[in-house]
């Protein structure tokens, strides 16, 4: 018996134990293995960023919005492309612009028709004169070469006796933007011995004050070849902006509507990606269900755009987006404006509040509910209270996004256009990223070499020509590190159009009336998307990957990932 072993002693392993022994062993084994999947969801869905197909290269966007999946997100801060920016040009409306010829003008053909001007030669300019219309569109026409005119507005009296204001709506003639634009400007005129008129100066954009006011609907323009009905929906940039919040008629018309409001959850404070991507969840899905939404028109500013780099509460929609344009084509209300309503008559007229904690249930489930206002309030633990989740799933197939909706503010597109304009119209663009990226070797490891000025200034020979206006968009705060280039460009940053946005801008003035009189920062979103919409107006645009450099635009081996 001693020299049995302790094995053979062990009653566990008795032959009539070892079916139980296995069951156990397998019992274990299968909670073992059920406790590391618990685990590793629990990581994946911590750490849960799915590619987004948004921010591929703008093929990709493309056939993206057209039908293919738009749930899921990854985290981006590049300033994101919006509605205006996938509008397809209407090639009847852009292609009949007005040409010189259309206004049969000959300046010897404008003259008064008194035959000896003595005494008259200081009188005062009837701007309102046909002949005096004319000769101003053919002065414009012949001076501003790189656009095409569509609209000439009717000249009016500008800030003295020899001075007239006029408007017209314009596209650059390479343009390829969905866009028109609208310039007023000053004229200042003469009247010679034998009472010819003659146009001797223009001011710059926007300096037309008095032909600003915008057109009614009814009345008939100064001079169109070919009228536009309602803009043929294209964005029209340089128009005043109405972006006033939209207000319920009376307690009937407020009874008899229906809401979607989404409240909480973890999107504040996010990316402005982010936060469109989500925003545009709920707007699509009160689409869905016929519904207005109920928004927060407050933006909590990203660390990343901000100069204090603290995230910062009580930015306005407004200051980024055209809510005008989102008003007009979609059913929406500000979120004050609706409680102050709901509490005012909520009770007296029995409206009801359906409450949705789960994003899991779907729009579709609730295209039944009938209830004034279905709220969805979303928890603390992200990114289960992204709002974003309500899309994914069998909803991504059937709530689309309304890109369309959304536009780019046109106070921050008046600057562009404003910039575009000092340049003509007539300028390259090279966008040179640097920065942190430029400082990582492991993951560009050619970037800092390739965006040098000497590298720069051989890249750039053989595609852009010596002596051109080259606008530079870029995230090297010292632009003087481009100096080298001045040598053969001309070249342009954003910092020196300042007074487009200074205290004494239309801009200015204009934020600050939303902002309830308070100061607006010209943040660094507004700036990143400034800089890019120049950039994007070039004749020539000149990217940093791709054109500038072989690294990768998100760090080495990425650049097959980037392009599928």
């Amino acid at each position: 018996m001693l020299g049995r072993s302790t094995l053979s002693r062990t009653a566990s392993f008795r032959p009539e134990n070892l079916g139980q022994n296995a069951l156990a062993m397998i019992g274990n084994l299968c909670f073992t293995m059920f406790v590391l999947g618990v685990l590793i969801f629990t990581i994946i869905a911590a750490t849960y960023e799915p590619e987004d197909p948004l921010f591929h290269p703008s093929a990709k966007i493309t056939s993206f919005l057209t039908s293919q999946s738009n749930a899921t997100f990854k985290s981006d801060d590049t300033v994101v492309k919006t509605g205006e920016d996938f509008m397809a040009l209407n090639q009847t409306v852009v292609a009949t612009f007005i040409n010189a010829t259309d206004v049969e003008y000959k300046e010897e053909s404008v003259t008064e028709t008194v035959p000896n001007c003595e005494g008259n030669v200081d009188s005062p300019i009837d701007c309102t004169d046909p002949e005096v219309f004319h000769l101003l569109m053919s002065k414009a026409i012949d001076h501003f070469k790189d656009i095409h005119f569509y609209r000439f507005g009717k000249a009016v009296r500008g800030d003295s006796d020899n001075a007239c204001d006029m408007a017209w709506r314009f596209r650059p003639k390479e343009g390829k933007t969905a866009a028109f634009y609208k310039d007023y400007r000053r004229f200042t005129i003469t009247r010679s011995a034998n009472c010819t008129l003659s146009v001797v100066s223009i001011g710059d954009y926007h300096s037309g004050v008095n032909a600003r006011k915008k057109r009614k609907r009814n009345q008939k323009p100064g001079f169109e070849k070919m009228p536009v009905k309602d803009n043929a929906g294209l964005l029209v940039v340089g128009e005043a902006v109405n972006d006033t919040l939209p207000v319920i008629e009376s307690e009937n018309s407020f009874s008899r509507g229906r809401y979607l409001i989404y409240m909480g959850g973890g999107d504040r404070c996010k990316s402005m990606n982010h936060f469109l991507w989500s925003f545009l969840c709920a707007l699509g899905e009160a689409q869905y269900l016929n519904r207005t939404l109920v928004m927060d028109l407050t933006i909590c500013l990203n660390s990343m755009y901000t100069s204090s780099n603290q995230d910062e509460e009580g930015k306005d929609f407004r200051f980024y987006f055209d809510f005008e344009h989102l008003k007009e084509a979609a059913s929406v209300l500000d979120k004050e404006q609706f409680w102050s309503d709901w509490n005012k008559w909520q009770k007296k007229d029995g409206l009801n509040l359906y409450l949705v904690e789960d994003f899991r249930v779907t729009p579709m489930k609730l295209s039944e509910v009938k209830d004034s206002l279905i709220m969805r309030k979303f928890g603390s633990v992200e990114p289960d209270n992204y709002w974003y989740r309500v899309c994914e799933g069998e909803t991504e197939s059937v709530v689309q996004r309304p890109w369309h909706l959304l536009w780019k503010s046109r106070r921050l597109l008046d600057i562009v256009s404003a910039i575009a304009s000092r340049l003509n119209w007539d300028y390259d663009a090279v966008h040179v990223e640097r920065g942190e990226k430029a400082r990582n070797k492991e993951l560009w490891p050619n970037l800092e070499a390739d965006t040098s000025p000497d590298a720069l200034i051989s890249t750039l020979a053989d595609k852009i020509e010596n002596g051109r206006n080259v606008y530079i968009a870029t995230n090297e705060p010292d632009t003087s590190f481009f100096n080298p280039l001045k040598d053969k460009y001309s070249t342009h940053f954003l910092d020196e159009y300042k007074d487009l946005w200074d205290v004494n801008s239309e801009w200015y003035s204009e934020t600050m009336k939303l902002n309830k009189g308070a100061a607006v920062e010209f943040d660094g979103y507004m700036r990143a998307s400034v800089d890019t919409e120049v950039f994007l107006r070039g004749k020539k645009q000149i990217e940093t990957f791709n054109d500038l450099t072989n690294d990768c635009k998100d760090g080495i081996n990425t650049c097959n990932a980037a392009s599928s």
